[in-house]
């Protein structure tokens, strides 16, 4: 009888790999470099090889989930610039590689989501939104345990919420104004600048070359005013969005990783102030809350891909 489930979480980097018992315990864990040459045509094979390579008896394996950075619809990778796939059908190709047709697929944002639920901080929750503040900011929504794809796979890009309707930045997806532009790592730093050019305001971090979104964030809890000014305002839009959340797809808890999250209580809890402030009855007991599983939560999530079917 088959035992095991394997999470596979490929970043244009680096491709994540995890063995799991059904229970969701992690048993072991390793990486291999992504090859993005030639429309990353070598990917998936490499994933195959890196089993093989560890003595993984392919029979005692229940099924496969990936985590893939792009939109993905009916296990279907719509477009992965990264990694340069496109109208992509994991499923078939791995399918017939590993010789097991439980093969699943999604966004890898809903599967980092997915593997908060599954072993992480929203463990035992079934409606679950989590936000990614890193470089960029990314979302993933799980309704009734299941992902949110949407209509074209965009369910869950809550970093494209407008919530800077008339000073917007202007962002990657061609908009203005979305979150991503304020509350990412790279967003915060824009933020600093533009308050530090506007209020001619003196900081401890004016002498440094290079200003990162965490040294503004050590600056803010330090009492730098300006560094807090910054934070004060990336976390009233995070808390205008959490609550745009809440009463689009009522989640029992909002989950805050990624990089940007590693402030803490400092930030969670500025965040979770402004959200109050206007809060929906209905949703009065969401909570907002913190990762626990950092960079392993997308293997965790695709394991329970397999789980879910």
């Amino acid at each position: 009888m088959s035992t095991y489930l394997i999470g596979i979480d490929v970043g244009g980097t680096t491709v994540k790999i995890g063995k799991f018992l059904h229970t969701g315990e992690l048993l072991s864990s390793y990486e291999i470099k992504t090859d993005t040459s030639d429309y990353g045509k070598n990917i998936l094979f490499d994933i195959y090889r890196s089993l093989l390579d560890r003595n993984e008896d392919l029979s005692q394996i229940i099924g496969y989930g990936f985590g893939v950075p792009g939109p993905v619809t009916n296990n279907i990778v719509t477009q992965c610039v990264n990694l340069g796939w496109e109208n992509y059908d994991i499923r078939e190709r791995f399918g017939t590689l590993v010789q097991n047709k439980n093969v699943f697929v999604n966004n890898d944002a809903n599967v980092a989501a997915l593997g908060e639920l599954f072993g992480g901080a929203a463990k035992g929750k079934r409606d679950v939104v989590m936000m990614t503040l890193g470089t960029g900011l990314g979302g993933g929504v799980i309704s009734n345990s299941i992902p949110v794809e949407g209509h074209n796979g965009a369910g869950g890009e809550i970093g494209h919420i407008i919530v800077d309707l008339h000073n917007g930045r202007q962002c990657n997806c061609g908009n203005k104004g979305c979150l991503e532009t304020i509350a990412s790592a790279s967003g915060i730093v824009r933020e600093f600048n533009d308050l530090r050019a506007e209020l001619t305001m003196p900081s401890i971090l004016d002498k440094r070359k290079y200003i990162s979104a965490k040294a503004i964030m050590d600056a803010a809890k330090d009492g730098d005013q300006l560094a807090m000014n910054t934070i004060d305002n990336v976390a009233f839009y995070l808390g205008y969005a959490c609550h745009i959340i809440s009463v689009t797809t009522n989640p029992e808890v909002i989950v805050l990783g990624g990089g940007v999250s590693r402030a803490g209580a400092f930030l969670l809890n500025k965040v979770a102030n402004e959200f109050r402030e206007y809060k929906f009855i209905a949703v009065h007991d969401t909570k907002i809350i913190l990762a626990e599983l950092g960079n392993d939560a997308g293997m965790y999530g695709a394991a329970l891909l397999v789980l879910n079917g």
